[in-house]
């Protein structure tokens, strides 16, 4: 893969550290009722929803805790509940960008956990047949979703998937995403195939995994659009002779490159590389792999790599490959020229990977960065890599849903992507 990069401005300091303000910005309490608000653990205020945002009234049940002491948090002692078909129907400001729409969900009783629902969002399917597992580790679950605009509201529906089920909820957030967080294209990639690929504006997405490699876990208050980043540890499959390092400088953010909301500073300040010593006559042959759990099925995922060079002392000096399910993604790749010849710069990349093709339910998607470069130098950094998002897209086209309304069965068509 080649692309050509022309030069980039840095931002000004100002410019960088200007606070994200989501034109549309609800976080709502569900079931709750008065004027009253709960801040969260990360000190974020959510209000009640108090039917402002719900449709179809005559489905709805309250759920209250009756123990407090059962859930540490406010924000989940409550939960609306839908008998059959229910919505929320959110206004929307911002009307050109995707919104971020998280899902809380907390049982606080028996009955919750028998649940077994649908959740579309403007149409696209976002969660089919869902249950919470009976696991307190678990607790509270948290869905993520990106959905792109396709009119003035955002419509959450809630469906349950039998008679006598019900669906339910404990907090919704949606909020204006920036307008750099999803491109329109990005490179498809297979076994015989890494092309560019365009549309992704009409996609949405569903967050998988979000990693901070080599780093710490990043919590929402340390993230301007409220995301949480764990660790690389657990997924870390070879590699583990890498260094992980930390850098103390500010990152060079420039315009027309990655803002802070598409990744925070926790992510691009901290990296895994693997350098040879200064006394070796060779370029390494190691690389670092991660692997991830993913359904087959037919979703594609997208997976974003997130580098920024903070580990070199000088340009020109890093160059290397990357894989993803083993096919090349990049080869050579040279970030000094990618981020207009600056050191400590971000850069990220979409990568588009299908998984009809295995031949089990279950399959995983792989990242490899490293592996000798035609261009690597020995005695510099070899490969280096600061974080992974993984995430299942949906329909491009939406998905089209109805539901029967005798037995609550919902029929799922989708189209090509």
């Amino acid at each position: 893969l080649s692309v050509l990069f022309a030069p980039l401005l840095l931002l000004s300091d100002s410019a960088a550290a200007a606070a994200f303000a989501p034109r549309d910005h609800y976080l709502i309490k569900c079931g709750f009722h008065g004027d009253g608000a709960v801040i969260d653990s990360d000190n974020r205020v959510f209000t009640a929803d108090d039917y402002r945002f719900i449709r179809n009234l005559k489905t709805v049940v309250d759920i209250r805790s009756a123990d407090s002491n059962l859930v540490s948090s406010p924000l989940y002692r409550t939960a609306r509940a839908f008998r059959s078909s229910g919505a929320f129907v959110f206004p929307l400001k911002d009307r050109g960008v995707h919104h971020l729409v998280r899902l809380h969900f907390y049982p606080t009783e028996g009955s919750l956990f028998e649940s077994e629902f649908h959740v579309f969002g403007n149409g696209f399917l976002l969660l089919a047949n869902f249950r919470i597992p009976r696991r307190t580790d678990l607790l509270p679950m948290i869905k993520e979703f990106i959905i792109p605009p396709i009119s003035d509201v955002l419509r959450i529906s809630f469906v349950p998937s039998k008679p006598g089920l019900l669906s339910f909820v404990n907090a919704i957030e949606v909020i204006s995403a920036p307008a750099d967080l999803i491109p329109d294209s990005a490179q498809f990639i297979d076994v015989d195939k890494n092309e560019r690929i365009n549309g992704l504006l009409r996609s949405g997405f569903e967050t998988v995994y979000r990693i901070n490699v080599g780093g710490f876990k990043i919590t929402p208050f340390n993230d301007t659009l409220w995301r949480t980043w764990l660790t690389d540890d657990e997924f870390l499959i070879s590699g583990k002779t890498s260094e992980s390092i930390h850098f103390s400088a500010p990152i060079q953010y420039r315009i027309g490159g990655p803002s802070k909301e598409v990744s925070p500073d926790g992510v691009y300040n901290t990296a895994r590389v693997i350098r040879s010593s200064s006394s070796s006559t060779s370029v390494p042959t190691r690389s670092m792999t991660w692997s991830f759990p993913v359904e087959q099925g037919q979703h594609p995922y997208m997976a974003r790599l997130h580098f920024c060079d903070i580990a070199s002392i000088a340009l020109d000096t890093l160059y290397f490959n990357v894989r993803i399910n083993g096919n090349p993604a990049y080869t050579n790749l040279d970030l000094s020229t990618i981020t207009g010849r600056q050191l400590a710069s971000p850069f990220y990349a979409d990568f588009v990977v299908d998984t009809k093709n295995t031949t089990t339910t279950s399959s995983r998607l792989t990242v490899t960065v490293g592996g000798p470069s035609d261009m690597s130098l020995p005695g510099s950094v070899d490969a280096i890599l600061n974080g992974i998002e993984i995430f299942k897209m949906m329909n491009s086209g939406g998905g089209e849903s109805r539901s029967d309304r005798r037995n609550n069965k919902v029929i799922i068509i989708f189209s090509g992507l």
